[in-house]
């Protein structure tokens, strides 16, 4: 089987989360907050995200979720928010929800930064409840300026919200450099734990989207003021949580800059992970019959990986400064695609400026998993 849905959700996971999920199932109880992985995993995403505090991490079902959460919170009816074209209905649709609410696009051809921090700025001459985008596409694979983005709000006071759903894991994220009130991310696509969890962190007093159910304060019938209990109403998820942890440690020890493809100059077994039991085919190597191969090119043109008989080629060219295409869930340094090889190949050509997440065409490193790694 070749999987081609990495950026949906990453299918091949570490052994370590089955198997702390499994133990959660028969070895933990409902925890009081702080106790059992929940406090490890709140701690871990905190190093990793740059929270200053792990009780801004906070966990929801999904990044839907915590983006309900942050558009809850930040506009009202009647108010105004900026977004890019490239974002998700899981932000679009909470917004149509809210009644009177102007919704300001930030709309710019595709791979054009430039354009796009024009059009955030020119949005941003009118006052503005929030800013959300999110930091990759998940159609295009498109990767925002959300720096430079997240500067204009940072200067003009306007709170800004990241939708990290195709980026966390896989590209740097930090939520003190940004300066963000609220980043929203899934933990089963580039966190590598379950369906069903996600986090948010939380830069800012969020408004609850449920109440009741916490187990601290359980005579205020309010909802608790301080973070995470305000925003984790009910039963956490202990087996969902105790998967994310181990995903999460699994993108520690391999590294969000492996993933991202590594500094310029990398090559592409230091460029993705490899999970056990798989193996990097050498680029240059006859393949199996059926075969998919992957290598990186350096300076120029991209060249095809060969194919054995009836079998298929995949390689990376270069990027203009000479360092190879890297690969990782949800991100490849791509812009085109192109036959080459005999027995079939398809190469993938990086451009300048583009980072193409593979929701498109889902050609990544830790994505092909059966057939990259022979």
């Amino acid at each position: 089987m070749i999987y081609f849905d990495a950026g949906a959700t990453t299918l091949q996971k570490p052994e370590t989360v089955a198997r702390a999920m499994y133990r959660a199932v028969g070895t933990l109880s409902s925890p009081g907050r702080g106790s059992y992985p929940d406090l490890r995993c709140r701690t871990l995403a905190a190093e990793l995200f740059g929270a200053a505090d792990p009780e801004q991490v906070v966990f929801t079902s999904s990044a839907t979720h915590g983006l309900n959460i942050a558009i809850r919170t930040l506009v009202k009816p009647g108010g105004r928010v900026v977004i890019s074209g490239y974002e998700h209905n899981a932000v679009t649709r909470p917004l149509h929800a809210i009644p009177g609410v102007e919704i300001a696009v930030a709309d710019a051809p595709l791979f054009d930064r430039e354009e796009m921090v024009r059009q955030f700025a020119q949005a941003l001459e009118t006052p503005a409840d929030a800013v959300i985008c999110t930091h990759v596409s998940n159609v295009f694979g498109y990767r925002l300026p959300v720096e430079r983005i997240a500067a204009l709000c940072r200067e003009r006071s306007v709170p800004f919200v990241l939708d990290a759903s195709q980026s966390a894991g896989t590209l740097p994220v930090d939520m003190t450099a940004l300066g963000a009130a609220f980043i929203a991310m899934p933990g089963h696509k580039g966190l590598y734990g379950p369906q069903g969890t996600g986090l948010l962190l939380c830069g800012m007093e969020p408004e609850p989207l449920l109440r009741g159910g916490t187990g601290s304060q359980s005579l205020l019938q309010a909802m608790p003021d301080q973070l995470p209990d305000r925003l984790e109403p009910g039963t956490h998820n202990m087996p969902g949580i105790a998967g994310l942890l181990e995903g999460l440690r699994f993108v520690k020890a391999r590294g969000v800059d492996a993933a991202a493809g590594g500094a310029a100059g990398g090559n592409t077994r230091r460029g993705g992970v490899l999970l056990p039991g798989q193996r990097l085919a050498d680029g240059g190597a006859e393949l199996p019959r059926g075969g998919l191969g992957l290598r990186g090119a350096g300076r120029g043109a991209g060249r095809p990986g060969r194919g054995g008989a009836g079998g298929t080629a995949l390689c990376a060219a270069g990027a203009p400064d000479g360092g190879n295409a890297g690969y990782g869930h949800g991100t490849v340094q791509l812009f085109r695609l192109q036959h080459g090889g005999a027995g079939g190949g398809i190469c993938a050509a990086a451009g300048a400026d583009s980072s193409l997440n593979c929701k498109t065409v889902h050609i990544i490193f830790c994505c092909i998993f059966p057939m990259f790694f022979i």
